[in-house]
Parts: C-alpha cells; structure tokens; sequence
C-alpha cells in the first residue's frame, strides 16, 4: 500500500469515530430490550398473583364450610372437593383440624407454584409461595338482653307491638332451636317508665317501701346506679308507688268530684306480662312471655338498659345463683353472668325503642308508705283531710277540710268546710287512710288541688303557686336530658367492658333515633319501620351466630 493510500485510511476511520449518525437507533434499542425485559416480568407476576388469590380464595371458602358444626362430612373431605371443584389439588398441602364438643377449627396451607415464561431467561424457572386459611365455629356462652319498648305508643299504633311480638319470637325461636348445649342465656327486659322487675328479683335487692300491691314490682333507683356498671344488691332502692302523678284534673275554685287514677298513666301498671325474665332457655316460656307484651305507660330507656346491663355483669351472679337455688333459673346457668372479656362469652344487648325519654315522675319517699292525713267517709266515700297547722285563720280551731263542703267561687276556703272531726255521713264513720291506699283510689293532682291547695290558698295565682309546691313535694320529675346523659354513660360503661349493643329504632322521633344510634357498637344501629324490624332482629341474630374468619 502507497503511502498516499494509508493516508486517507486514516482519514476515512478518523472520520468515522467522530460521526454521531445512528446513535439513538442504538439507544432506543436498549430502550426496547429493558421494557420487554419489564414487561416480561410483570407479567409473569401477574399470572402468579392471580393464580395465589384463586387457591387462597378457595381456601377461605373450603374452611367456611368445613368449619361448620352443621356440617357432617369430615372437614378434610369438604376442604379436598372444594380444591378438586377448582382444579386445585395440587395445591392443597395439608389440612389441620382441631374440633371438641362445642367448636370446630379448620385451617389449610396451600402452595402456588407458576412457571415462568420470561423469567427463564435469568434463570428463574417457576414462581412458588405458600399460604394458609382458618375458620372457627365456635358455641361459646352467649349472654343476651332483650331490652324491648313496650311504652303506650306501641300500643297506640297497634301494629309496631304486633310486629315487635312476631320479630321477638322469630329471634327467640331461631337463635335457641339448635343450642343442644345450653351455651345460650336470654334475659327479656320490658320496659316503659319503668322495669317491673317482678317479685323473684325484687325479693334479691334491698328494695323498701314496699307496698304489697300485685305484680308492682318496681324500684325507684338512685341517681349513682347511672354511674357504675354494678348494681348494688345492698344499695336501698324504694319501690315505685303505684300512682299517678301525670294525669290531670280541674282547677276550678269549686269542687271536683274524685278522680280515680288512670292506669294508662300509672309509672309502674301492675301487668305480670311484662315482669324482666332473668337467664332463660326455655323456647316455649320465651316465646309466650314476648307474644304476650302489654304496651303501655311512659318511656324510660335509661331504667330498662340499666337492668338489662345488670343482668349481663358478674356482679349478679350471686342473685342468679339464689334464682337458680329457688328453681326460677334453670341449673345449667349457675356461675352467669360470666365474667367480662372471657373469651368463651360474648354479651350482647338488644336495645329498642319506638320512642324518646319522657320525663320520669316519682312519688317521694315520705308519700310511699305510713299513715296519711287523709280520710275516707265510710258512708258516701267522700273524702277530708286534717291539718293540725298551716291553716287559714278563718278556720279557727276546725282542724278538718271538707272540699265539697265548700264549692263557691269565693276567695276564701272557709264557710262550711272547715269542722272540727273528719267527715262522716252517716254514723259508719270514716276511716283514715294510708298513702298507698290514697293513691289507689285518687290521682296525685286530684289531691294537690282539692285536698291542699284549695284549702290553704285563696284563689288566683296563691292557689295556682300553692298546688305546684304541693305537687313538687308529692313527687320528684327527672328532665329528660338528665336521662339522656344517664343512657349515653350507661352504654360507655357496657360497650368499654366488652358488651355489645345492637340499637333499634322502630319508627322513633329524632331524638329516640339519635339517642339509641349512639349508645348502639358501631355498625350495629338499625333504624327500622313497619315489617323491617323483623329483618333488623334477624340480622342481629346472623351477626351473633356467624362464622368469622380467625386469619
């Protein structure tokens, strides 16, 4: 080669390692290799992950049904087709069940193994994992409170206590027809103004001022039962005066006739259909106690979640145990209510209303009982009472006020109504009466108006001044904001030590709504009408009894 010819050689290759033509072809090349490279993984990922949900989704299905105490077939059968159905076998590893008279726990490991396509090509021939499944079917102790409305609303619209009677019963029936065991304790807590706790459970409290009326069996309990979760059995509750203090009448000058008390109106009606039934099993007595709920009265929440909660806390063991002793709770329930936070005990409360806290009216402790001033003429029934001070001037030395003696317009309470013995009509006499029989026989206001404020006060606004004093020192209102408050702490307490509150509101006002959503456990509100209150209860019933996957 000339050295001419090696020259331009030279000039050619200088020439061609300074060119940049072509370089991004080169780039883009790479690009494309990396992408498909990616891409290649991706989808050998994906097929992976998909065929990991297929085997880890059958197997939650296969544990489901194999942990099911209804079922008959061997867990490790069910589980196996389950697999088989899907084209799975291969990926069943084992099967593991641990089962004893009341439970049944299912659990499964799995593998998924997926050959690659593209990761071959570094190396990795086939992507494996493993996995695993669990189901627990398990009769543990069951603890419920049925704490049912039964206020006179229902009654006033008569279907919502017919579909509340039909939605008890079904609850009652289907929760209870399988438990073979006796794992299951209902307590039925009727409530309206109050919670006629009937005379078994009245008998196990320190309950005072008895009045020894039929089926009343109603406590008046203290403000500070609202602030602990335990119901004292040593704390003194007097028993609800059977009166009524709501009903009104004329407040006229001249007289009324007596007005006797309305027992639509009576805090604490004497009906033994609607007494709490403590810790029971018993299908046929359940269903017969909630067929047969008489709607009537006021509503006071806070008093029947207060002792549907009390019949629920370890506290009342010992008054179970006594119930159980004088036959009125069956044998197999002795040591209930279990302890909070067991792990083999779920409490549950049904609470449910159509309604809203109405102000609770009570008789004060000195009007309970004991001998009153008041007496009844043994001959037309008409009635005088004895003041042995306060009287008007005009009255002189006649201790006795006859109030249909004196029915003129007049300012003053005096003429003829005034004497000096309690009226009689004829010489059968009269007959003093005790409070309880008062209040039997006559409406608290009655009294306040012909027996007190008439004659004490002149007419007017002194007369009008005089009956309300004499009515706040009759009884004792609580505003239904202090209930409010009393409910909303009642539920704090029951939710922190482990129960469970399933709220219903049945066609309820917006206050009943509000308060009953926020006492119930999250997600376990239902506001209902007409027939859904049946759907309501049957699904507190499913949630009660459902199989819950442990993992």
């Amino acid at each position: 080669m000339t050295r001419r010819s090696v020259l331009k050689l030279r000039r050619l290759l200088s020439r061609f390692v300074r060119s940049e033509d072509g370089m991004m072809i080169v780039f883009g090349l790479m690009i494309f290799v990396v992408m498909l490279m990616a891409g290649g993984l991706a989808v050998d990922l994906m097929r992976h992950e998909a065929e990991r949900t297929h085997v880890q989704n059958t197997a939650d299905r296969a544990v489901l049904a194999a942990a099911a105490l209804r079922q008959d077939l061997d867990p490790d059968v069910v589980v196996a087709n389950y697999f088989a159905l899907e084209g799975l076998q291969p990926n069943l590893e084992g099967v593991i069940v641990d089962e004893g008279l009341n439970y049944r726990h299912v659990r499964v490991n799995t593998r998924t193994s997926v050959d690659t396509f593209f990761m071959k090509l570094f190396g990795i021939d086939r992507l494996q994992s493993v996995g695993s499944g669990g189901a627990e079917e398990r009769i543990t102790n069951v603890e419920i409170s049925l704490v049912l409305d039964i206020s006179g609303s229902m009654q006033n619209t008569p279907s919502r206590i017919v579909n509340l009677r039909a939605a008890a019963d079904e609850f009652i029936l289907k929760i209870l027809e399988d438990d073979q065991d006796n794992k299951i304790s209902i307590n039925i807590v009727p409530y309206n103004g109050q919670v006629n706790i009937g005379p078994a459970l009245t008998a196990r409290y320190n309950v005072t001022h008895k009045h020894g009326i039929a089926n009343v069996n109603c406590v008046d309990m203290p403000s500070t039962v609202y602030n602990q979760i335990e119901l004292s059995r040593t704390l003194a509750m007097p028993q609800t005066a059977w009166a009524d203090t709501f009903s009104s009448t004329s407040q006229s000058n001249g007289w009324v006739a007596p007005q006797a008390p309305n027992p639509a109106n009576i805090w604490c009606p004497a009906v033994a259909n609607n007494f709490v039934r403590p810790v029971a099993n018993n299908i046929t007595q359940l269903r017969a106690q909630v067929q047969n709920l008489q709607a009537i009265g006021a509503t006071s929440i806070d008093a029947g979640l207060r002792w549907g909660i009390a019949l629920l806390d370890p506290a009342t063991r010992p008054v179970i145990n006594e119930l159980v002793a004088a036959g009125v709770v069956p044998g197999h329930f002795a040591g209930r209510p279990l302890d909070y936070h067991d792990p083999e005990v779920l409490k549950v409360v049904v609470l449910m209303t159509d309604g809203e806290h109405f102000p609770e009216e009570r008789v004060n402790s000195a009007f309970k009982s004991g001998t009153s001033p008041i007496y009844r003429s043994n001959g037309d029934g008409n009635y005088s009472i004895r003041f042995t001070s306060g009287r008007p001037s005009c009255a002189g030395s006649n201790e006795y006020w006859v109030p249909h003696r004196w029915s003129s317009s007049g300012t003053q309470p005096c003429g003829g109504a005034w004497q000096s013995t309690p009226w009689a009509s004829n010489s059968a006499g009269s007959t003093q009466l005790t409070w309880v029989q008062v209040w039997q026989q006559l409406r608290v206001q009655w009294v306040a108006w012909q027996l007190y404020a008439r004659a004490l006060y002149a007419s007017g606004t002194a007369r009008t001044n005089g009956f309300n004093s004499q009515m706040d020192t009759f009884r004792t209102r609580t505003a239904t904001t202090t209930m409010d408050a009393r409910l909303n702490d009642l539920c704090t307490m029951a939710k922190s030590n482990g129960i469970l509150i399933f709220g219903i509101a049945f066609e309820a006002p917006p206050n009943g709504i509000t308060a009953i959503r926020n006492c119930a456990s999250p997600g376990l509100f239902y506001d209902v009408e007409g027939l859904e209150i049946a759907t309501a209860f049957r699904t507190i019933r499913s949630q009660i009894s459902k199989l819950r996957l442990t993992q």
